[in-house]
């Protein structure tokens, strides 16, 4: 029995998204990113599930071939994210410009199968998530009334 005679509501898988949310507030910029980033982690989790379950018949051979294709689809989609932030302030550009060597160097690590590479990607994403906590830290600062934090000049005016 449920508490009070009430049975929980089935909550849509697609609809507590970020995305959605910046985009029903008018931000559809963020939402844009946001959205990008969840299908990132999406399909890198349905790529990875299915070669380790073998779901596409990609042969043991092919496997890295496939990660190849798939990183550098997903490099292209960053860079592209990077160049839309140049008119930004910096910070938002910084993240971008990490994220993109951070995909940049795990793909050069699948290519050399080099621990090494992937390891520096790592540290790179560490530090766009170091950024990208200082951009929240300023957004709730701001929403919380008080000061801006220094953000850096856009790259272009």
């Amino acid at each position: 029995m449920f508490p009070m005679g009430r049975r929980p509501r089935r909550v849509p898988l697609d609809r507590p998204t970020a995305a959605q949310h910046r985009y029903g507030l008018g931000q559809s910029a963020v939402a844009t990113v946001f959205g990008i980033f969840a299908a990132f982690w999406v399909s890198y989790f349905l790529l990875v599930t299915a070669l380790i379950r073998g779901w596409f018949g990609i042969l043991a051979p092919d496997v890295t071939a496939t990660l190849e294709l798939f990183l550098i689809t997903w490099l292209v989609v960053v860079v592209m994210l990077t160049l839309a932030t140049l008119r930004l302030p910096l910070a938002f550009t910084a993240v971008f410009v990490l994220v993109a060597l951070t995909v940049l160097f795990v793909l050069l690590g699948t290519e050399q199968a080099s621990a090494g590479l992937t390891k520096t990607a790592g540290y790179i994403l560490l530090v766009a998530a170091a950024v990208g906590v200082y951009l929240f830290f300023n957004s709730l600062s701001l929403a919380t009334g008080g000061k801006a934090m220094p953000l850096g000049r856009p790259t272009l005016k």
